[in-house]
């Protein structure tokens, strides 16, 4: 999973390349002004320029200066596609974000005048304004020493690539192309070819929940995968709704989950059951830590190695059943998920 967040100067054209990546490139599309106009409205105030201002500001600082992309991070993690966050504005939100796995900071800019045209053309709550307020409003934003409050002058300086969106929309479209030529196109290790093939195999999943993929593997040979769904002929939750079922976690938190559906994990192992595929010694790849009852199947089908994603925050109980068998547990990334989605 790549995940690309977009600063820029106001006006200048994120929304442009949003459009471009999500239409041509198929990333998911998360936004710090979405996010911000949902709480704006749940105060009852007016939707403008300096509401997103005060109130982005009062989560930050009531949270953390990245509290807000980190909520939109979680998102896109559960989501497990190629996804872009728009809106980074602080120097808080870029630090945060760069301790991601494969996150790359795009910025854009362009004329004043022409952004402040393009502006008006656009027309959202925060833009019918004249030039002079349009111009005041970027200044307030440029440069802040407070990590909680809007730095696009330090976004922009910290950007991996940069943008200049001062002629057409396909000479930006170009621009982005190319630099999606330099980070998509990397040829994958075998751990990252089969997470991706998990990852694939999710977007076969019918729980809009947690649409989470799995395959297993040995010497390099796929063997079989799975993904998240109802038993066969019955029906799915993306048609009649989800069946919840709250469970203790070892962490004393509660989670809800959907009971509706098989996980991955033994979708994957029941499919090798049913074609006489021996497991034993395999190597299965999923998104998180497998739940208690996954780890359980797959330490008696003879699986030596297990490659997650992500930990999932509740799964001590598992890593600890995989220690006690002796199956060897790796994760892409250390950080650890908050993910009710199974």
């Amino acid at each position: 999973m790549i995940t690309i967040g977009i600063t820029g100067t106001l006006g200048a054209g994120k929304g442009t390349i949003v459009d471009y990546l999500v239409k041509n490139r198929g990333f998911v599309h998360y936004s710090v002004r979405a996010f911000l106009t949902e709480e704006i409205q749940r105060r009852g105030m007016e939707v403008n320029r300096d509401s997103m201002t005060i109130v982005g500001n009062d989560l930050r600082a009531q949270h953390s200066p990245s509290w807000i992309v980190e909520q939109l991070y979680e998102r896109a993690v559960a989501s497990g596609c190629n996804c872009i966050i728009e809106s980074v504005r602080t120097p808080g939100e870029v630090q945060a974000l760069r301790d991601k796995p494969n996150f790359y900071l795009f910025a854009v800019d362009a004329d004043p005048r022409v952004r402040y045209e393009r502006a008006v053309l656009r027309g959202s709550e925060t833009d019918h304004i004249d030039y002079n307020t349009f111009i005041a409003n970027e200044q307030r934003e440029m440069d802040n020493a407070d990590p909680n409050k809007q730095n696009l002058k330090y976004c922009i300086g910290h950007a991996d690539f940069c943008f200049d969106n001062g002629g057409t929309i396909e000479d930006l479209n170009h621009q982005v192309e190319e630099v999606l030529a330099k980070i998509l196109y990397r040829r994958p290790s075998w751990d990252e070819y089969f997470m991706e093939l998990a990852d694939t195999a999710a977007k076969r999943a019918t729980c809009d929940r947690g649409r989470s993929g799995c395959v297993i593997v040995k010497d390099r040979q796929l063997l079989v995968t799975g993904y998240v769904g109802s038993p066969a002929g019955l029906p799915h939750c993306d048609e009649v709704g989800h069946l919840f079922h709250k469970t203790i976690n070892p962490d004393g938190t509660i989670s809800n989950h959907c009971v509706r559906t098989v996980h991955a994990e033994q979708n994957a192992i029941c499919q090798a059951a049913r074609r006489g595929i021996s497991l034993d010694g395999g190597t299965l790849y999923c998104r998180m830590t497998p739940c208690r009852t996954c780890a359980m199947l797959i330490i008696n089908c003879g699986i030596k190695r297990v490659v997650c994603e992500y930990k999932y925050h509740a799964g001590s109980e598992s890593e600890e059943l995989f220690r006690q068998a002796g199956v060897q547990l790796e994760f892409f990334h250390d950080e650890v998920v908050r993910y009710e989605n199974q």
